[in-house]
């Protein structure tokens, strides 16, 4: 599998900005705007925490599908505000080496 996965989706992304609604759901969602995205990311969550509690046999398989959902549909909604996912990752690495608390405390909400 290649590394970069989430660099060539972002740039997917932004193809499909440019397509038509009739052949791409990426872009069907873009023209319904920031309202339909949230409630996509809503639905694709709850779904997330579904499988977690879920106890039955497949339950490490519907984990993986539906973080699968959850970062797709967020990347739709990143794509949307103009954000590149290397941006997200940038900030991932920064964090590099430093420990969860303390990155929590040097923020300026």
């Amino acid at each position: 599998m290649k590394k970069n996965i989430i660099l060539e989706i972002s740039a997917i992304l932004e193809k499909r900005k440019d397509s038509s609604a009739d052949y791409s759901y990426t872009k069907s969602l873009f023209d319904k705007g920031l309202v339909e995205i949230l409630s996509k990311v809503s639905e694709e969550s709850n779904e997330l925490l579904e499988a977690a509690e879920s106890e039955d046999e497949n339950k490490n398989k519907k984990l993986i599908h539906e973080t699968a959902d959850l970062w797709f549909h967020t990347m739709v909604l990143l794509s949307y505000e103009g954000i590149n996912a290397e941006e997200v990752l940038n900030e991932l690495e920064k964090r590099f080496n430093t420990s969860g608390l303390d990155e929590k405390a040097s923020r300026k909400d």
